[in-house]
């Protein structure tokens, strides 16, 4: 469906969680992606970039972590360092830079609360997404 992975074995996913099709994931460095996550189409995640005021443009890499039963919206995009807490959503198109408490909305540029998921307990199965309906 359009997954584009950078080095796959610094990528791990938990079970029943959902990539969307036309996703990004780079594994240079670490990604850890826990249960029940829903990635809508188009997500991006990087774990990697330049440093813009060494004067080598070293890359820095450093982990992104996003817990379970989180959903992340069409054209999110999720920047290094950040750790997605638990039942956290993120809206579509926002561009996550710093870490997104458990049970909170974020959306814009740059994500910002915008709201929280007032849920204590989550249990449901996203199961396989179904094609053509």
């Amino acid at each position: 469906m359009g997954l584009r992975l950078y080095n796959p074995s610094g990528i791990e996913i938990g079970k029943d969680t959902i990539i969307g099709e036309d996703a990004t994931l780079d594994g240079r460095g670490k990604i850890i992606i826990g249960n029940h996550v829903a990635f809508a189409t188009g997500v991006m995640v990087y774990n990697s970039q330049h440093d813009i005021r060494d004067p080598q443009f070293a890359a820095v890499t450093k982990v992104v972590h996003i817990d379970d039963y989180v959903f992340i919206g069409p054209r999110a995009i999720i920047l290094p360092g950040v750790h997605i807490g638990k039942g956290a959503v993120v809206g579509a198109g926002a561009v996550v830079t710093k870490d997104v408490p458990v049970g909170i909305v974020v959306g814009g540029v740059p994500a910002v609360p915008i709201g929280d998921r007032p849920l204590q307990h989550y249990s449901y199965k996203l199961g396989r997404a179904a094609w053509f309906r």
